[in-house]
């Protein structure tokens, strides 16, 4: 997934979680971090040998927070598989010409066409499974 923390943009994926042990990969950054959090949304890091602490204020649905320090205050944006498709997908306004692109990563579950397949607008080319769902992505006028 995606996190937006001001202008910043990182890659952040949960490799594991055992009760408060958490193991993340932050732009290619591997972390162990124990994080205990409490109901009030403050929230208590502990990383490498130092204590962090934070309070969490959610907002949007829960997928936006106001995340205030010590001493700085962050707005924070995640942006999960689904947010992010849906966002490409609105945003799509440009022709991709002979190409297809996913909005995510999936797998290719079946390419109905063949080579040398004379196309139309509407014509499934691909059908991809992302998410345990499959879509079918077609050619576009």
């Amino acid at each position: 997934m995606e996190i937006h923390i001001g202008n910043r943009v990182a890659d952040v994926e949960l490799l594991g979680k055992d009760g408060n042990k958490v193991r993340l990969d932050i732009d290619g950054q591997l972390y162990e971090v124990d994080i205990v959090m409490a109901e009030n949304g403050a929230c208590s890091i502990l990383h490498d040998g130092h204590s962090y602490n934070a309070e969490l204020i959610r907002s949007g649905g829960g997928k936006n927070y106001q995340v205030n320090t010590l001493f700085s205050s962050y707005s924070v944006d995640i942006i999960d598989s689904q947010a992010k498709y849906l966002r490409m997908r609105k945003n799509s306004e440009e022709k991709q010409g002979d190409k297809v692109v996913s909005p995510m990563p999936g797998k290719v579950m079946k390419i109905p066409v063949n080579e040398g397949d004379l196309l139309s607008a509407g014509d499934i080319v691909v059908v991809l499974e992302a998410m345990k769902m499959q879509s079918n992505y077609k050619v576009s006028s």
